[in-house]
This record gives C-alpha cells, structure tokens and sequence, in this order.
C-alpha cells in the first residue's frame, strides 16, 4: 500500500518536472508568445529564485 502511495507520488513529480522543463524550452524557442502556457515561466522561475537568494536559502 504505502508503496503504491510512494510510486505515484514519483510519478506525479516525475510529470511535473517533464511539463516545467517543457514549458521552459517551450518559451525559449517561441518567447512569451506560447499561447498555452498561460504566463512568463523562465520570469516566474527567475523571481522564485531571487526571493529565495535574498532569503540565503538558494544554496540549500
């Protein structure tokens, strides 16, 4: 049971890596202009890490 629990949780993050990292090449071969993304995703990533860094937990 728990292991079935761990396996979809893995694959669950494993499909949400798959589709931000699409996202990103996505924006960098068509710019903000991709009509299904919905926002500025390489923006988004950039400010989360800048809030992050401010905070002293990038390296973490």
């Amino acid at each position: 049971m728990w292991d079935q629990i761990v396996g979809w949780i893995k694959k669950l993050t494993e499909a949400g890596v798959s589709l931000l990292a699409l996202a990103i090449v996505m924006q960098i071969i068509f710019g903000k202009a991709v009509p299904f993304i919905g926002g500025d995703v390489i923006g988004n990533i950039t400010a989360i890490v800048g809030a992050l860094g401010a905070q002293g937990l990038v390296g973490l």
